[in-house]
């Protein structure tokens, strides 16, 4: 007999099990958050002030997802109503050393981003003596550590509050199935206290399913995803050079492997704004060699939240929705209605991909590829979706 072919075990994700997801601007203060907000969402909060505490309230918008699938169905159907897929991002006001303790405003914005579920770190590397640094100076590596020990700190805090009250439940004693959880509960509360204490975020810790279960209520901060956004000035952006950039590199590879560093000049994002059409855009960045950073950090943080897209088209509406990668079929349905996932039949399949390939409709039921799921198909990203269900009951 053939060996059997090893199971690749997926790996279980921390962080809510919803579409609708979240990401924060994180920064200390005066690094370009406020700055990156505006540019992003090409919304006018009124000139960020120089002044550590200019956002208090977390300002909320949403983003545009490029995706050039989208654009070419929309190209294909030319539909009367286009709905393309998007990002909700909050910008958050500027963390300043001691914040775990209450310094600056640091418990509501500590709140802001328990909020959130994944975090864009805006990390300052360029020179400029009329931003202020609340640090004094310009020291990247000095003000990573500082984020990252600050969102530990309320980690121990939030995880000691966890284990006194579980201590409290298991003090009783006995051999319960109830009495087993809460203990294997408390070993795992006791395990991340373990590598909050020894610098680790929770994010890089190896998780079974149990512990995930037991981790994900706690809403951890050093349990998000990450993805570290380098800001430099316009002139260090377009070469790609910075004196900085090594050390934080190796200062990721470090303490937060595998996470995502994207270079941005924020000041250069912001001009761009400023241009009256896409088309001056683009001139202005071919006559300096380079291009914006956003549809980037917009699609890098899509896939750290690990976010996927599924289509419905037609001439009436060509429309992207977002889900979690690994959603099934009915659930995919529930994102459209409510009432799909409960009387969902089955899902006529198709991919983008085939869909291109043989250029219309017509050629991909000709090849036969139109296929026809159940309730167990997982919805690829990039799959056309027709979903048929039932009535639905009063």
């Amino acid at each position: 007999m053939p060996p059997k072919k090893a199971v690749k075990e997926e790996k279980i994700l921390l962080g809510r099990p919803g579409n609708n997801l979240k990401s924060g601007i994180v920064g200390l203060a005066n690094v370009g958050k406020s700055t990156f907000f505006q540019a992003l969402t090409k919304c006018s909060l009124g000139n960020p002030a120089n002044f550590p505490y200019a956002t208090i309230d977390p300002e909320e918008a949403r983003v545009i997802v490029p995706d050039e699938r989208f654009d070419w169905l929309c190209a294909q159907y030319k539909p009367k109503s286009v709905v393309p897929a998007n990002l909700t991002v909050y910008d958050i006001a500027g963390l300043t050393r001691g914040a775990s303790t209450g310094a600056g405003l640091g418990n509501a914005f500590l709140s802001h981003i328990r909020a959130v579920d994944a975090v864009f770190q805006v990390v300052r590397c360029f020179d400029d003596a009329e931003i202020i640094h609340v640090e004094g100076d310009v020291d990247p590596i000095r003000d990573l550590e500082i984020i990252s020990e600050e969102l530990r700190i309320k980690d121990i805090e939030f995880t000691e509050k966890a284990h006194e009250n579980l201590v409290k439940q298991t003090r009783r004693g006995g051999q319960s199935l109830e009495m087993k959880k809460l203990k294997e509960e408390q070993a795992t509360v006791e395990k991340i206290l373990e590598m909050l204490k020894d610098g680790k975020d929770v994010r890089k810790g190896n998780w079974g399913p149990k512990e995930v279960e037991v981790i994900n209520p706690l809403f951890l901060l050093s349990a998000k995803p990450v993805v570290f956004l380098v800001n430099l000035s316009e002139k260090d952006y377009i070469r790609q050079k910075n004196k900085h950039l090594p050390k934080i590199a190796e200062w990721v590879k470090e303490h937060a492997t595998g996470d995502p560093i994207i270079p941005i000049s924020v000041s250069f994002e912001e001009r761009l704004t400023r241009f009256e059409n896409e088309a001056e855009v683009d001139e202005e960045c071919k006559k300096l060699g380079t291009k914006s950073a956003l549809p980037k950090i917009v699609t890098t943080m899509r896939k750290a939240l690990n976010l996927g897209s599924f289509f419905t088209t037609g001439t009436d509406e060509v429309r992207q929705w977002t889900i979690r990668n690994g959603t099934k079929a009915p659930q995919a349905a529930g994102t459209i209605h409510g009432d799909f996932e409960k009387t969902f039949i089955q899902a006529i399949v198709y991919n983008y991909n085939v869909l291109k390939e043989e250029g219309d409709e017509a050629g991909v039921k000709a090849k036969g590829k139109v296929l026809t799921k159940g309730k167990d198909y997982v919805v690829d990203d990039g799959d056309i979706l027709l979903i048929k269900a039932g009535a639905a009951k009063a």
